[in-house]
């Protein structure tokens, strides 16, 4: 069910339109019918309804499909349409065949408001690239229907138009859609719908889901879609469910809850935590997820919110996980006590275990803040925190970790050689020191490839450059 736009934005709307409707612009584009009058128009008003769209798309995301339903009215004239048709393409969830998992309705509205307006002839020429994507993620049966619906035979044959047939190739509809992205990476088009069924629940969480973590990872506020999260992790015929854990560990940790919305999910949690015997397995699972999420990480702050909700009187591995998880982000991760205190933890519990990789991707990502903070002067500090990963290297005896923190220190390095080009001066030099000896004992780096990378070129002498161009003395 789509949330309807607050009267605030429906009465600024209103006003955009009267003032569009009364404008110079548009009396001159309809006396004259020329498109510089249509791009003057476009030029003042489509600022002023983005504003408006970016400011509900921040504040009130649930109400933005209703917001663009409104801009398809005709006193709109069409303007921002194009722009609309972009997202609505987009916020389409697609599968492992780069398909719409779903049809895509309010695409198909958005077209065909577009096709259908006095203006087509001056939007077509802003919409090819979005129907064509729109299109090849499509189905063919949902295409013809859509065509078959437009009765002007000129703007039917346009939209036949736009179905490629390269786009039959699944990596060239993977890379096209990639591209296609890149052109909206600046926009707040993000919206979704919260489910009230079962039924429901398993068609639309997937893109709530992904709706919640780019609102958490772009720090919005989410103060709008509280009540709507609080009703989604009360509602009994969702308990139990994979869904209803993933969404329930999002609210704990990533929104600031008020004290009876704090009361309420700590009671869920711990009630399901007892009653459910996989509860632990399949939250780590998700919490791990989470860890590994590219555009997202666990947070200091995320542990502590999770933590606070925990009953601690209940004895199991979440109590001690976040027992450690307080003492780490307290304390810091190169206190001696936190170090034996993670080795005790890791000992107790299987080396590749969920919650040992999950104690593993937290100290990665202490590290790798660190490292990523460092300006090519502060090289000595990144001499000493190798000194805490070579206490973690051995501690965790974890493969990936080190590889990842290689991965960290190389791209440190490079920036180091860019910078210090003196092979004679002291930084230099110190910097070839250090890894001869430390990357060679971490494994980063054999010893060929060492001496290979501080090799000194020999410059080609200007007799071998004089002969090599044919010139004889």
């Amino acid at each position: 069910m789509l949330q309807e736009l607050e009267e605030i934005y429906m009465d600024k709307l209103e006003e955009l339109a009267q003032n569009i409707q009364a404008s110079d612009e548009l009396r001159s584009y309809l006396d004259e019918e020329e498109e510089e009058f249509y791009n003057r128009l476009k030029e003042i008003y489509e600022a002023k309804i983005g504003f408006l769209y970016d400011e509900v798309a921040a504040k009130h995301p649930l109400q933005l499909v209703y917001f663009e339903k409104v801009l398809l009215h005709n006193a709109f004239e069409g303007l921002f349409l194009p722009k609309i048709l972009g997202h609505s393409v987009l916020r389409g969830e697609v599968n492992e065949r780069t398909k719409y998992v779903t049809p895509q309705e309010h695409f198909a509205e958005v077209l065909m408001a577009i096709c259908n307006s006095a203006n087509f002839e001056l939007l077509k020429k802003r919409i090819g690239q979005s129907i064509q994507i729109g299109f090849a993620l499509s189905s063919d049966i949902w295409i013809t229907n859509l065509a078959n619906d437009i009765e002007n035979k000129k703007v039917r044959s346009y939209l036949k138009a736009q179905k490629q047939d390269r786009f039959r190739d699944e990596r060239e509809r993977k890379s096209a859609l990639e591209r296609y992205r890149m052109q909206f990476k600046s926009d707040n088009y993000q919206c979704a719908e919260f489910p009230e069924t079962v039924s429901e629940l398993k068609v639309m969480f997937s893109p709530l889901k992904q709706f919640l973590l780019y609102r958490i990872q772009k720090k919005y506020d989410n103060s709008s879609i509280l009540s709507f999260l609080l009703s989604f992790v009360t509602n009994e015929d969702f308990v139990g469910t994979d869904e209803h854990l993933q969404a329930l560990v999002l609210f704990a940790g990533f929104f600031d809850l008020k004290d009876e919305e704090f009361s309420t999910v700590k009671s869920v949690f711990n009630r399901i935590r007892v009653e459910k015997s996989d509860f632990e397995e399949k939250f780590f699972n998700f919490l791990l997820n989470l860890h590994q999420d590219s555009d997202l990480r666990m947070t200091e702050r995320a542990d502590y919110n999770i933590s606070a909700i925990l009953d601690k009187s209940i004895e199991d591995t979440l109590k001690e996980y976040y027992a450690l998880m307080d003492m780490l982000h307290g304390r810091g991760y190169q206190n001696d006590e936190v170090q034996e205190a993670i080795r005790i933890f890791d000992s107790r519990h299987a080396g590749r275990s969920i919650e040992n990789e999950c104690i593993r991707r937290t100290i990665y990502n202490y590290l790798r803040d660190f490292v990523s903070k460092l300006s090519v002067v502060e090289y000595p500090k990144y001499f000493e925190i190798t000194k805490t990963f070579s206490i973690y290297r051995q501690l965790f005896a974890n493969q990936q970790f080190n590889q990842d923190f290689k991965e960290i220190s190389m791209t440190y390095l490079q920036k180091l050689l860019k910078h210090f080009t003196d092979k004679r001066g002291k930084d230099y030099q110190d910097i070839k020191k250090f890894v001869a000896v430390t990357f060679l004992d971490f494994e980063f780096l054999k010893e060929k490839e060492i001496v290979e990378m501080f090799k000194t070129r020999k410059k080609k002498s200007c007799r071998r450059i004089l002969e090599k161009m044919g010139v004889n003395y």
